[in-house]
């Protein structure tokens, strides 16, 4: 057993006396998971408000007692139901950045509860649209700041061994929050459905009400002894044990404060590159059509008359999701960014492409239908599966690396914020578009899309993998971070 009378010298260089044993302290890797597993349970709540729509919409369009509305609601309606999530989320990035540095990373985690909250009692009072219109606002709202303050915390508590998979938690998490919506939705009452999303907030808040604070947050505030106190509780240390770690962070932190940066910063030089690579990979993400898809998942199963009950393939199709989700973690820093993205962007397509051709042959009334009804499902297991392992996680990683320390707090919410934009055109638009040019029509323009994706990445995209920091800002910048040689 370690000796634990080792003691903390303050005085002179601030380095714990005896450093090596404690250097040595073993700690208990299993609690960084632990935590932001517990973190991460808002961010399942926030897929099972994503995925509500699609066993909800086909509720709200019966006139009978499952419709809480009293009577069907109209394709406009609809679209909008799918839409105002994305509108609340588009607010939800800068909300969330204030939130994170003025009251701190786990109680900005929890007030996210308060939109949740307020968003689940709308739907299950609702009785008119308009209600189900205000509390989609409201998740959205929780949305934003969760996919701004989630990744931070995860990122911030983790040691450097664990923060690929501790943020890839995400992507995770989301997909396990739409299976549960996707597995009892079509089989339980509307109101069941809203019962179910105040508790799984109500387990959120209790849970994580004990979790610790991000020792990064209390540097920041120059509370030292408060940041070596949380992350001895993350490390499952002793205070001394954590000193060396905590007086890195501390330096990372001061260095990073040292640098101040505007708007206008980030449209210069090398920030500007990272900036729009940034960009352009989250508008890939949603003009791969991920949500128009999983927002309305039971209507395209019902659209293209798949011999598969629609319910049991949307279920499929969760399961599908979280299995997807948890290879990336294990692969993303032995094959690199890149080619994830490239073989994401190419599956994507793919995908799309046969499940367009499926409904080009089905609104001309082919024979071959009929014998190929299975393809619908086949062709969204191909593009979830390939979305999951690169467009999916990997435009959120990629940016965090490229962006700058000095100048992320002012890009990442503006590139958030340009997400939600675009998810929030194409889920409003989707119904209109494939009313008018067909379904088929529509998933090859998204199909087209994932084309563009790939030879993006393959001519402009960077690869991370391996490279430090600086090293990255340099390649940025078209210098050389290597010594040349004599």
């Amino acid at each position: 057993m370690a000796d634990r009378s080792y003691t903390y010298d303050p005085v002179n260089t601030g380095v714990p006396v005896n450093q090596q044993p404690y250097r040595m302290e073993a700690g208990q890797l299993w609690r960084q998971f632990v935590i932001a597993g517990i973190g991460n349970i808002a961010i399942a709540s926030t897929g099972y408000c994503m995925g509500w729509t699609s066993p909800v919409n086909l509720k709200l369009h019966q006139n009978t007692t499952e419709n809480p509305l009293g009577e069907p609601i109209t394709s406009d309606q609809e679209a909008w139901i799918g839409s105002l999530l994305t509108v609340g989320a588009i607010f939800g990035p800068f909300m969330g950045g204030f939130a994170a540095s003025k009251i701190g990373r786990k109680w900005g985690l929890l007030s996210t509860a308060i939109p949740l909250f307020i968003g689940w009692i709308m739907m299950a009072a609702a009785s008119n649209v308009g209600l189900i219109y205000g509390g989609r606002i409201f998740w959205g709202l929780a949305v934003g700041m969760l996919f701004t303050i989630s990744p931070m915390y995860c990122a911030e508590i983790a040691t450097n061994d664990a923060r690929g998979a501790l943020g890839s938690f995400l992507q995770l998490f989301i997909t396990l929050g739409y299976l549960l919506v996707y597995g009892i939705g079509p089989f339980v009452s509307y109101g069941v459905i809203a019962y179910v999303g105040i508790a799984f907030t109500a387990v959120f808040c209790v849970a994580f009400f004990f979790m610790p604070e991000s020792p990064f947050y209390y540097l920041g505030k120059d509370d030292k002894e408060s940041a070596a106190a949380c992350l001895a509780t993350i490390r499952g240390r002793s205070r001394a044990g954590v000193m060396a770690e905590i007086d890195q962070m501390a330096a990372d932190v001061a260095a990073s404060m040292e640098k101040t940066a505007t708007i206008a910063d980030v449209f210069r030089g090398s920030n500007f590159k990272a900036f729009y690579i940034s960009c352009a990979l989250v508008f890939f993400q949603q003009f791969s059509g991920i949500n128009a898809v999983l927002f309305y998942m039971t209507n395209i199963f019902e659209a293209a008359g798949s011999a598969l009950d629609s319910a049991i393939a949307t279920i499929i199709i969760g399961v599908v999701q979280v299995i997807a989700s948890c290879i990336t973690p294990f692969v993303v820093d032995r094959l690199g960014r890149r080619l994830l993205l490239l073989i994401s962007a190419f599956g994507t397509a793919v995908g799309l492409g046969l499940l367009g051709m499926y409904f080009i042959l089905a609104s001309q009334h082919s024979p071959v239908v009929e014998k190929i009804s299975f393809l619908p499902v086949l062709s969204l297991i191909l593009f979830i599966v390939t979305y999951c392992w690169g467009l999916g996680p990997l435009p959120w990683a990629v940016m965090s690396e490229l962006l700058p320390i000095e100048v992320k707090a002012i890009a990442s919410p503006i590139a958030t914020a340009f997400c939600w934009v675009l998810s929030f055109l194409i889920t409003r638009y989707f119904s209109a578009i494939a009313a008018a040019a067909g379904m088929g029509p529509t998933f090859f323009i998204f199909g087209g899309c994932c084309v563009v994706a790939f030879f993006f990445t393959l001519f402009l995209v960077p690869e991370t993998k391996g490279k430090s920091f600086q090293e990255i800002q340099d390649m940025l910048a078209g210098k050389s971070s290597k010594p040349e040689k004599a």
